[in-house]
């Protein structure tokens, strides 16, 4: 890919705004942010992952005329039916606070053997041409308790993925990144869409 292209992460969340930069950037994709552009945040009304990514993606793209991503990600505990699922983001209603829910989802385990959940990430990938495409990706863990950790944002100082003895929140964005839903997504579409 010779220069640079500019596409629009729709989004207003910060932490998923810097992750998804440093891992385009390579490619020779700058981004811009739905917050960046003054776009509104559409209404979630879909019922899964890849729905309310493309609702999303399409909405900024129709809005931009730009190459536009958006993801939905979020924690699907299993003793929970997957809750919070796609309500991850207002599960602990508003604000928005992490705290909040991180507290919930331990006391809605409460002392429940399975602990297993994983983060699921659908990035959805809206082009002016009117095509989309979906890449998902899921890190299996456990939830841990107390929260661990500084580093991350949302559910990551509970989250252990298998494997590990640290939580999200206590790996580097360079470990978090090889390990998680979101850098499994974003390499899917990486190679169909980069040649990467």
């Amino acid at each position: 890919m010779s220069g640079t292209e500019t596409w629009v992460l729709a989004s207003h969340n910060a932490g998923k705004i810097k992750e998804l930069s440093e891992i385009l950037a390579p490619f020779g994709i700058a981004l811009k942010s739905a917050a960046d552009l003054d776009l509104p945040e559409p209404e979630e009304t879909e019922n899964s992952f890849e729905g309310n990514a493309g609702l999303k993606a399409r909405a900024a793209c129709e809005a931009t005329g730009l190459v536009c991503l958006a993801d939905d990600s979020g924690l699907a505990v299993d003793a929970l039916d997957g809750a919070p699922g796609i309500y991850s983001a207002r599960w602990a209603g508003e604000p928005r606070d992490f705290d909040r829910a991180m507290q919930k989802v331990q006391d809605e385990l409460g002392d429940a053997s399975d602990r297993t959940a994983r983060f699921v990430c659908v990035i959805a990938l809206a082009r002016p041409d009117g095509s989309m495409a979906h890449f998902r990706g899921e890190v299996v863990g456990e939830i841990v308790w107390p929260p661990r950790g500084e580093a991350g944002f949302g559910y990551d100082p509970i989250f252990q993925p298998v494997g590990e003895t640290r939580t999200f929140a206590e790996m580097s964005a360079a470990e978090k990144r090889a390990l998680s839903h979101r850098g499994r997504a974003l390499a899917l579409m990486a190679a169909a869409e980069l040649g990467a």
